[in-house]
């Protein structure tokens, strides 16, 4: 399985929307796209020199269904998140593969 992880620091004046969009419209929107298993939506429990931190871990079978999403969806998934919270957050992904 992999493990398709997306870690945000959200500026603190946008929080509350963010969060409520993420669950309300982008994380369903991804799990929409049928690539993934299930996702996980957990806040990272580390003080910031300002922001917040969360985690989106969504879950795939392989890295074939994984290269279908980021070829057919996740640039249009990207560009709706940044030009909704532009200048509000910094964001990196990271590719884990579980251990069986």
């Amino acid at each position: 399985m992999i493990i398709y992880n997306v870690t945000v620091n959200i500026d603190e004046n946008v929080h509350d929307d963010w969060v409520k969009w993420m669950r309300d419209v982008h994380i369903p929107d991804v799990m929409a796209t049928g690539f993934f298993l299930e996702n996980r939506f957990a806040r990272v429990l580390v003080e910031d020199q300002g922001g917040i931190t969360y985690s989106i871990q969504y879950l795939c079978k392989n890295m074939a269904d994984l290269e279908d999403y980021q070829r057919e969806h996740a640039a249009r998934l990207q560009s709706d998140h940044n030009r909704r919270y532009e200048g509000k957050f910094v964001a990196f992904r990271t590719l884990l593969e579980t251990v069986e």
